[in-house]
């Protein structure tokens, strides 16, 4: 009987939308947290034609409102104003959009690069950190490679033999 789970993307595919997800998160405008409301108000007159009817009430007054030290903040602004901070609020909500998308290609592109050099080394990263591979600044992840020369059993060395991300990884690791 066939898996119902769907298949998991290549790297490369994971890899390619995040970057994709940081040039969106570049094109983002200024940002502001909360909400830009329009109110249409009722005055302090008993006799006045807003309490009796909602058409008739005053306004439109535009009010900025976000959470500040765990305290409700609102802010009045003019009506020329309001769709500058209107704006500027949907893009905080495109911003923690990005930013959650990006997370989770992370997630899942270094658990799949972890997974891809646990089963290419035979043993754990912890297990390599602790056997003390070192980084070089200027000839890369030499003791890396001369460990996993030896491992395998390859005499010309190991670049070829391991995803790019992968080796991009170790690098951000050992550094």
């Amino acid at each position: 009987m066939p898996s119902r789970k769907a298949p998991r993307p290549a790297l490369g595919t994971a890899a390619h939308r995040f970057h994709q997800a940081r040039r969106e998160l570049h094109q983002l405008d200024y940002f502001l947290k909360g909400t830009v409301l329009k109110r249409m108000m009722k005055c302090g007159k008993p006799n006045c034609a807003c309490h009796r009817d909602p058409a008739q009430r005053h306004g439109p007054y535009f009010e900025w409102t976000y959470k500040a030290a765990g305290r409700t903040v609102n802010v009045k602004l003019s009506p020329q104003t309001a769709p500058l901070y209107q704006a500027a609020t949907k893009q905080y909500r495109k911003l923690k959009t990005i930013l959650t998308r990006l997370e989770r290609l992370s997630r899942t592109t270094l658990a799949r690069l972890l997974d891809h050099l646990s089963r290419l080394l035979s043993v754990t990263c912890a297990q390599l950190l602790r056997s003390g591979a070192a980084f070089d600044e200027k000839y890369g992840l030499n003791d890396f490679d001369r460990h996993l020369e030896r491992q395998r059993g390859c005499t010309e060395g190991t670049g070829k033999h391991y995803l790019p991300e992968a080796r991009a990884l170790l690098v951000r690791v050992f550094r």
